[in-house]
């Protein structure tokens, strides 16, 4: 009855929209990239926010709820729910290396909304599950939703806001900010609504946010009706070679090691606390909620510092590592909820600091030495953070058992600032300046010419290419060679295009003639046409200043 007095006030609201004329307005305002990319960005952020609420609000729920139901000894109870928490990242970790290939062919507008599609029937199932192995399918199901929608959503937002990377850090951050932010506010949302309502109504308004939002997405991005574009798009790079690029690999493998304390101090912080310093229920609850601050904080202060100083995108994650490596060491000495406020507080600024600095810096690592197709990319990242916390619920409580807490810990904060120094392979690759690929170009003018379809200009520049280097020559001194023979009286022509150094395929992007003095001979365009290839290259040739000495164009 709820959901049709929803959908009832939603027409109503429609027709008195269009009654006075604003359904219009609407969508011609969503027409505008600027308007419709920040509309995404607000899509995927609720989505992002979405899933690590939901990875979180079983934290209060679900031990109560399986100690209630079925009598178990305790430490059953933990390996259960252990199992549980991690049986998410483990199918995400699984999917990973397949949705990322199938988000740079499909593009991200799909596998979004399959990805919210899939964690709203989660959250439905969790809502109305009864027994552990229900609980269990509903959590790996996350895990599969996850998959896509985090993959797909951060790359949406890399490819939007590609074109400054001021901005895409911005908005990054952005997203960043609300994974805290879900993952922080979600014990306490859940716990409150579980005493005051009981187990199914934290879950049902998750999946109401998550049903708006999908219905958001196919308003705003139409993601059936949008394939046709991704024909002429640039074909994504195989995850495997991404994975061997040694910068790739250095950020993924800073992503996982600055997770790892996070992802293992959350299932076996409570039973510390509880024996240590003699927690309460509401301080376990709410150890993690004042880290949310910090947080924010490191985002905000990443994101300026990346618009100042762009080359220093590496050791703002060193310093966030070293700061993660101290707090970790830091964590065992406290002795009160309040001294542990301060190095909980201190992983949370350091894991800002990495994630905000090293996800813009894998898109631009993408864009200089790949194709900007990011569905790939993120996909290791993705992977990344799921390596932590498919280990942690597991590995963690056994550490601890066998080991200490206090050994745990300090193997984190080892950890981290040994790995710190690596990312010093980062400080040349962070200078280069981002720009646009030959193929995005070649791309876009056939896109506006011809509207799309058909094969790429590239492909064909890359097919003549290839069957000069068959034939033992470069293609462009090939070129110059015929052109030469074809007109013996273009020395001076020749020998303006002895500086050019640039690959062949350059050579089709369009050329702005540069001022001379009066007087001067002038070097003027001739279109060189090369038969077979259906290509024509612009080619330097010698003249009077008289407009009607240029010569007409020559065909090898």
């Amino acid at each position: 009855q709820s959901s049709m007095v929803v959908v009832a006030s939603w027409r109503r609201a429609v027709i008195e929209l269009s009654a006075l004329g604003m359904v219009p307005t609407v969508r011609e305002a969503m027409r505008d990239p600027k308007r419709q990319r920040t509309v995404i960005l607000v899509i995927v952020c609720v989505a992002l926010l979405l899933d690590n609420m939901l990875y979180m609000v079983i934290v209060p729920i679900i031990p109560d709820y399986l100690a209630g139901a079925s009598p178990v000894s305790k430490t059953n109870l933990d390996v259960k729910i252990g199992v549980l928490f991690a049986s998410k990242a483990i199918l995400q970790l699984a999917v990973n290396p397949l949705s990322g290939p199938f988000i740079d062919r499909v593009g991200y507008d799909l596998p979004l909304l399959i990805g919210l599609m899939v964690m709203f029937m989660s959250t439905c199932v969790f809502a109305f599950a009864e027994t552990y192995a229900t609980l269990f399918a509903a959590r790996s199901l996350q895990g599969l939703g996850s998959a896509f929608a985090d993959t797909s959503g951060i790359a949406m937002i890399a490819d939007r806001y590609g074109d400054e990377e001021t901005e895409r850090s911005r908005a990054l951050g952005l997203a960043l900010a609300f994974i805290s932010f879900g993952s922080l506010v979600a014990p306490p949302f859940g716990g409150i609504l579980y005493e005051l309502a009981g187990k199914r109504v934290p879950f049902l308004v998750l999946a109401c946010v998550c049903l708006a939002d999908g219905c958001l997405l196919l308003a705003v991005v139409k993601p059936f009706s949008n394939q046709g574009a991704r024909q002429n798009q640039p074909a994504g790079v195989p995850l495997h070679r991404l994975i061997m690029d040694p910068y790739i690999a250095v950020v993924a493998g800073a992503l996982t090691v600055c997770n790892i304390p996070l992802a293992f101090l959350e299932p076996t912080i409570a039973g510390w606390m509880e024996n240590t310093m003699h927690a309460t229920k509401w301080q376990i609850g709410l150890a993690w909620l004042p880290s949310f601050f910090p947080h924010v904080l490191g985002v905000y202060l990443t994101v300026k510092l990346a618009a100042r100083y762009p080359s220093m995108q590496w050791f703002y994650g060193a310093v966030g590592m070293l700061i993660i490596g101290a707090s970790s060491c830091v964590v065992p000495a406290c002795k009160s909820f309040s001294q542990l406020m301060l190095p909980l507080c201190g992983i949370c600024f350091g894991i800002a600091l990495v994630d905000t600095a090293l996800l813009p810096t894998m898109a631009f690592l993408v864009d200089v030495r790949y194709a900007s197709v990011y569905g790939s990319v993120y996909a290791i990242a993705d992977i990344s953070y799921s390596v932590a916390y498919a280990l942690g619920p597991v590995a963690a409580g056994h550490i601890v058992h066998t080991m200490g807490f206090a050994q745990l810990n300090l193997g984190m904060g080892l950890a981290n600032v040994l790995y710190a120094p690596a990312l010093l392979a980062l400080r040349h690759v962070c200078q280069i300046k981002p720009s646009r690929s030959e193929r995005r170009i070649l791309l876009d003018d056939e896109e506006e010419e011809e509207g799309g379809g058909g094969p790429g200009l590239y492909d064909a520049i890359r097919m003549e290419e290839r069957k000069a280097k068959r034939k033992g020559l470069d293609a462009n001194n090939c070129a110059r060679n015929e052109y030469n023979t074809s007109t013996p009286n273009s020395t001076n022509n020749i020998t303006a295009n002895s500086t050019n150094t640039n690959p062949p395929h350059s050579i089709a992007r369009p050329r702005r003639a540069r001022p001379k003095p009066p007087g001067s001979a002038q070097i003027t365009t001739t279109p060189l046409v090369v038969e077979g290839s259906g290509l024509d290259v612009d080619t330097a040739e010698s003249s009077a200043s008289s407009p009607g000495d240029s010569p007409g164009p020559e065909r090898v």
